[in-house]
């Protein structure tokens, strides 16, 4: 079964992180990888995908850093997940597959076609509002 790859959750949090944040500044490379206990380097490798997506804004020197291009309501979930896993699909191309019969496709094409639909009507500050509401009831003894 297809499972999100760690950039694409890395990539959600990220985004949830710069949701957050003040629409007109950019929070610092560090910051960011600080708060997700992230390399750097790591880090820089999910920007670059999102930038060249324009779902973030990239800016150099002292009050550099990154932030949203649009408004958190504005993203969806699947949009986000897509520019880091490519196509949503259970199954890969379902056209090519010989391991599928041709009775269970429209099984695996409604699978697909749900998985898709829902990606999509989650926002991502849906997200970021339940990140934030949650903070402060994580307990460590």
């Amino acid at each position: 079964m297809y499972k999100i790859s760690t950039k694409g959750k890395y990539a959600l949090l990220i985004m949830e992180d710069l949701a957050l944040g003040e629409p007109d500044k950019y929070i610092p490379l560090k910051t960011l990888s600080h708060r997700r206990n992230l390399s750097v380097k790591y880090l820089e490798q999910i920007l670059i995908h999102l930038s060249k997506a324009h779902l973030v804004n990239g800016s150099r020197g002292l009050n550099g850093g990154y932030k949203l291009t649009k408004l958190p309501k504005d993203y969806t979930i699947g949009e986000i997940l897509r520019v880091m896993e490519g196509k949503l699909c259970p199954l890969g191309d379902f056209e090519n597959n010989t391991v599928v019969s041709q009775g269970s496709r429209d099984f695996w094409k409604g699978f697909e076609e749900k998985i898709n639909e829902y990606v999509d009507s989650v926002h991502l500050d849906e997200l970021a509002k339940k990140n934030k509401d949650f903070i402060g009831y994580d307990y460590c003894i």
